[in-house]
């Protein structure tokens, strides 16, 4: 095993070692997830973002548009399958990493560069919350490309570098609002930085804010002419607390990233023990590129906690989490001595170790969610749809138009075979409003879960309302290696195309 390691972080300056741990990581961790959750289907989220991307726009009800961006691209190449998405999100963060290797050779060579992402692995961030592609995970690969550009534009202060760290910037605004806080980071690292003045009195800043405002006009514009914003959203689902508790929410926040990055921190502060004295006197003076990264880090992180006392709204660690690498990154590259091999074929074979048995152990997750039920029900949204699909064929020939409700719905919009369209706009499907005739005329179906109160109570609205339409129950149970699951009762309203009535 020794020497297998050693030829590998041999390989990480010829240029395969890091792109076949990526590749190791991508495949592996897209394998746990498919055993894992081989009796559940797909989380809300990542249909929510499947379904977005069908119909590519510059915004949406709840997040701005990139997530469906980016799924739109790659089921443009790949099937609509579970598989395909899991191999999304473990792409998404095979991409970030890369970048975050990228800034790290800038810096550091061989094993050291290894270090960073073996590191980074040690992170649930990466496989578990990267899993649910969405408004949080896609940042994962756009934070350390717009850092990435941040870094060059501030010490090239070249124009090219500038228009792309503010088109990254702006990427990451239309991936999650909370991007914003990247922004402020890097406004806290140049105005703090002892080389502001000389990046300050260049274009460099002023073309990069020129380069965001042109990436987000289009979105802007969606938003003025639309009436809807994700902001408004947000606002109203994490806002409306008391300056108390919005204190509260900003410490947890900060100790819960502090208790994110403790795994790879001790591990870090293990392989360099014997060094310890060296390593703390070599922090000062901090390399200039290293410093900076570290003030954006520090910028992003603080002032969301400030901004939470002043609009008095939660925060959750997981946001931040995207950025935490540079953490990582420049912990290990102040180092200026190298660090042991053993010690880094220890962390190598480690991480290799936890990963296998994670894969391992992944039919015990299964095992145990066939007993005990997702909280969202994805446990039945796959065998939902097939029940209400051989309904449906019973009473039209031909396919199912368009669904629409909460996420059962798009589910069923996903796991049907024609996917249907979800046609309530996501600007408009939390008032509940009844599907509009023609609609209705082409053929419609919504189904909801024994605990959505309000999709059941709408359905019973639209059924009332719609004429030939259909409602019925129906239980459904998964299976396991033959193993009863926990039955559920599904209630459906289907109305077949006028044609067929």
């Amino acid at each position: 095993m020794a020497s297998f390691l050693d030829t590998w972080l041999d390989g990480v300056e010829e240029g395969w070692g890091i792109p076949v741990l990526l590749a190791i990581f991508v495949l592996l961790w897209t394998a746990f997830l498919g055993i894992a959750y081989s009796n559940g289907d797909l989380h809300p989220d990542v249909l929510e973002a499947w379904t977005i991307g069908r119909t590519p726009d510059w915004g949406g009800a709840k997040h701005p548009p990139l997530m469906g961006w980016i799924t739109h691209v790659w089921m443009l190449v790949f099937p609509v399958r579970d598989w395909s998405l899991y191999l999304l999100a473990m792409t998404n963060s095979a991409v970030g990493l890369w970048i975050v290797d990228l800034t790290a050779r800038r810096f550091a060579r061989r094993d050291k560069r290894a270090i960073v992402l073996l590191l980074l692995m040690l992170l649930p961030v990466y496989q578990f919350q990267a899993q649910r592609f969405n408004a949080n995970s896609v940042l994962f690969a756009v934070w350390p490309l717009a850092i990435y550009c941040f870094l060059r534009s501030f010490e090239t202060r070249h124009a090219g570098w500038a228009a792309a760290a503010g088109l990254a910037g702006a990427l990451a605004v239309l991936g999650k609002y909370y991007s914003v806080f990247l922004i402020l980071g890097f406004a806290f690292a140049a105005i703090c930085h002892p080389a502001r003045r000389a990046y300050f009195t260049s274009p460099a800043p002023w073309i990069s804010a020129g380069a965001g405002l042109l990436l987000l006009a289009p979105h802007i514009h969606w938003m003025l002419s639309s009436g809807v914003s994700p902001l408004g959203y947000a606002l109203a689902t994490h806002g409306g607390l008391a300056t108390g508790r919005a204190f509260l929410s900003g410490l947890m926040f900060l100790l819960g990233l502090v208790a994110t990055l403790a795994l790879p921190g001790l591990v870090w502060a293990v392989m360099i023990r014997s060094r310890a004295g060296d390593y703390l006197r070599g922090l000062k003076p901090l390399e200039p590129g290293l410093l900076l990264l570290l003030l954006v880090a520090i910028g992003a992180v603080v002032t969301p906690p400030l901004a939470s006392l002043i609009l008095g709204n939660s925060l959750s660690a997981v946001w931040a989490s995207p950025g935490l690498f540079a953490f990582v990154l420049v912990a290990v590259c102040a180092a200026k001595f190298p660090v042991d091999r053993r010690e880094t074929r220890r962390l190598a074979a480690g991480v290799l170790t936890l990963t296998v048995i994670a894969v391992l152990i992944a039919p015990a997750h299964a095992y145990y969610r066939n007993s005990h039920p997702f909280s969202e029900g994805r446990n039945y949204y796959s065998l939902a749809t097939a029940e209400v699909m051989k309904r449906w064929r019973q009473a039209s020939s031909v396919p199912l138009k368009t669904v629409s409700g909460d996420k059962l719905a798009m589910a069923l919009g996903f796991y049907a075979p024609e996917h249907p369209a979800f046609v309530i706009p996501f600007n408009q499907q939390y008032v509940w409003q009844m599907p509009s005739e023609a609609t209705l005329q082409g053929g419609w179906a919504t189904m909801c879960l024994p605990d959505e109160e309000t999709c059941l109570i709408w359905s019973k609205q639209v059924a009332a309302i719609a004429p030939g339409a259909i409602s019925f129950d129906v239980v459904v149970q998964p299976q396991l290696w033959g193993l009863p699951g926990v039955p559920v009762r599904i209630a459906a309203v289907i109305v077949p195309p006028r044609a067929a009535r």
